[in-house]
């Protein structure tokens, strides 16, 4: 019953909310067709629902050949291959809306576990990428909540972008996954669509931690 009610939900809402935004969408993407190198949307392979791939809608925010310059996947705070629109859009969250193309499709839930690329991925345990897409990933999720401003803690970290993903972000994420795959129901997805904007307009709060008692404990 919970996934017929969540698809149904996930279908319905994502269709409302690119009706509402439409107005909006368009104006951002005027603002990116005419900056930057003239790119609207970007598609990326992501690992779905069963770990099968599905390619992911986003805004373009980075410069076209960004995987394969700087930090490569990862993204720092003030990374110098972000647009100037696509800055206002990754801090605000706003270039993830086109993925409500991906809800109606049915690759992704409004909320669920990120869909990653097959490097992020693997930096996760064994029993973590056997067990996290037994749900379908989601525009948002306890791990996107809680990780609100991953850029600024790669920013901060005192070692490598990539090994501080692999030691810190990674097992702790996966630890926060796979709370979720466990106590899934409708409540608990609509408190972190709640909390998705909450941590946006109060990016310091512990409100997660206090609704969520039984949260894993932070390592970072």
């Amino acid at each position: 019953m919970y996934k017929v009610v969540k698809r149904a939900g996930d279908f319905f809402a994502a269709f409302i909310i690119l009706l509402i935004l439409s107005p909006f969408l368009i104006i951002i993407i005027i603002l990116l067709k005419f900056s930057g190198e003239g790119e609207v949307f970007y598609f990326q392979k992501r690992i779905g629902y069963k770990n099968k791939y599905f390619n992911i809608w986003k805004f373009a925010t980075m410069l076209k050949n960004s995987p394969n310059i700087g930090a490569g996947l990862i993204t720092v705070r003030n990374d110098p291959r972000v647009t100037w629109v696509g800055s206002f859009l990754r801090k605000s969250k706003l270039n993830e809306l086109p993925q409500l193309i991906n809800v109606l499709i049915g690759d992704m839930s409004l909320v669920g576990p990120r869909p990653l690329v097959q490097k992020t991925f693997d930096a996760y345990n064994e029993e973590v990428r056997n067990n996290i897409y037994h749900s379908v990933p989601g525009i948002t999720g306890i791990g996107s909540v809680i990780f609100r401003d991953e850029e600024l803690l790669v920013s901060k970290a005192e070692m490598d972008p990539h090994l501080y993903y692999q030691t810190v972000i990674a097992p702790y994420k996966g630890e926060l996954e796979l709370w979720y795959l466990k106590g899934k129901n409708i409540w608990v997805d609509i408190v972190i669509m709640f909390l998705t904007i909450w941590v946006i307009i109060f990016p310091k709060s512990d409100l997660p931690y206090k609704i969520f008692k039984d949260l894993p404990v932070r390592n970072f």
